[in-house]
């Protein structure tokens, strides 16, 4: 299990993830609405604007500060991280 930090000590499992993406287009916009009212929201901006908006193979979805850019970057940190360690 490879945990991916996504902003203020908040952690997701990335073998758990199934898409990064920017909260700006509609589609996601009603993802996200819909998510809150069946009770799937995860806000993980302490308040913060919206940058990432990460979907979960459990339809939960999760907000974080971070920009998708950086959560996706760090995602293939863990997984280059993990290649390394099968190499050793």
């Amino acid at each position: 299990m490879k945990l991916i930090n996504i902003g203020f000590g908040n952690m997701i499992n990335a073998n758990r993830m199934v898409v990064v993406v920017s909260p700006e287009s509609a589609p996601i916009k009603r993802i996200v609405a819909e998510a809150k009212e069946n009770g799937n929201l995860i806000d993980a901006t302490h308040g913060r604007r919206t940058r990432a908006v990460i979907i979960t193979d459990s339809n939960h979805v999760v907000l974080s500060y971070l920009q998708a850019e950086t959560v996706a970057s760090r995602l293939d940190e863990e997984a280059d991280d993990e290649e390394e360690d099968d190499d050793a």
